[in-house]
């Protein structure tokens, strides 16, 4: 979240991307398909939220995932027809051909070691389908083992699901900017220009900042709230509490199978984000049993529709 690695662009983009923000420069490297783009993320995104439920749960993980096609397509809002085939392969492509090199510094502060080092965000792809039909069946990924050692660290966020009905490309990245630094601040005030690079996009600043105001007046950042300051400041206050991975009560697979069965067709990892979300802001009271909560409160979801 903290580094534009994708693309904001609608169009097949084959820039090379060269960013550099404090001590960290990074080159974005795309295939001759484009740059992977912020729509192609939420495949990422889909396995990091299986990869985090198995950690959570104390399930053994691996870096390649076998994925029910149906769920991923419902989950990243894609069709389910042989268009969505198309697409969800032209994503892997992407993803597999963006190139990332950036500097590592690590070693003691005194006597820093910096290290150069390029990396994919997926290695594999595999999609199952039926031929006659052209419906997909299953999908399977191998993520980069530098993606992988980030969710073993739990060095991720979970996401509001509203998230992914954001249709504009900056909208979805003002969000992720906001999660990353107003996760657990009262606010968080940044500069227009600094803003313009966090977000990698390319339009002129003029231009940037009349989308920035007319997000504003739409109002559809979920969880936070963006204001215009004197001085070309954005600030950016949490709406409610955003809940972070790590310190929740923890779910057997049976209570994500039986939301499954109950909400067909929902994201049992993003039922069980807002599920974490909503007892936080009720106050964190102790469960007996985390489960029975999170399935009686799936119930009420589901009846009020």
């Amino acid at each position: 979240m903290e580094h534009p690695l994708f693309s904001l662009s609608t169009r097949p983009d084959r820039r090379i991307l060269s960013y550099s923000h404090g001590d960290v420069d990074m080159t974005v490297t795309p295939s001759a398909r484009g740059r992977a783009t912020i729509f192609d993320a939420d495949i990422l995104i889909f396995c990091i939220s299986q990869l985090m439920a198995a950690v959570n749960a104390g399930k053994p993980t691996a870096r390649t995932l076998t994925l029910t096609a149906h769920d991923l397509l419902k989950a990243t809002h894609r069709e389910t027809s042989g268009d969505g085939y198309k697409r969800l392969r032209d994503a892997f492509e992407r993803l597999a051909g963006t190139r990332i090199t950036t500097n590592i510094t690590t070693g003691p502060k005194d006597d820093p070691t910096e290290t150069t080092t390029g990396f994919g965000l997926i290695e594999t792809w595999q999609i199952v389908r039926k031929t006659r039909a052209g419906r997909m069946v299953s999908v399977s990924v191998t993520l980069s083992e530098w993606l992988y050692r980030a969710v073993l660290s739990k060095s991720v966020l979970t996401l509001n699901r509203d998230y992914f009905t954001l249709r504009r490309p900056l909208e979805r990245r003002i969000y992720e900017l906001a999660r990353k630094h107003c996760g657990r601040q009262p606010s968080w005030r940044v500069s227009v220009e600094t803003l313009c690079l966090k977000s990698g996009s390319t339009s002129p600043r003029r231009v940037f900042r009349a989308m920035l105001r007319e997000i504003m007046r739409a109002d559809t950042i979920p969880d936070y709230l963006l204001l215009e300051e004197p001085g070309d400041i954005v600030c950016v206050t949490p709406r409610g509490a955003v809940v972070e991975q790590g310190g929740t009560p923890v779910l057997a697979p049976e209570a994500l199978e039986e939301a499954r069965r109950l909400m067909p067709g929902w994201d049992v990892y993003a039922l069980e984000a807002e599920w974490r979300a909503f007892w936080v802001t009720s106050g964190r009271r102790a469960l007996r049993s985390p489960d029975q909560a999170f399935l009686g409160w799936v119930k009420t979801k589901k009846s009020a529709g």
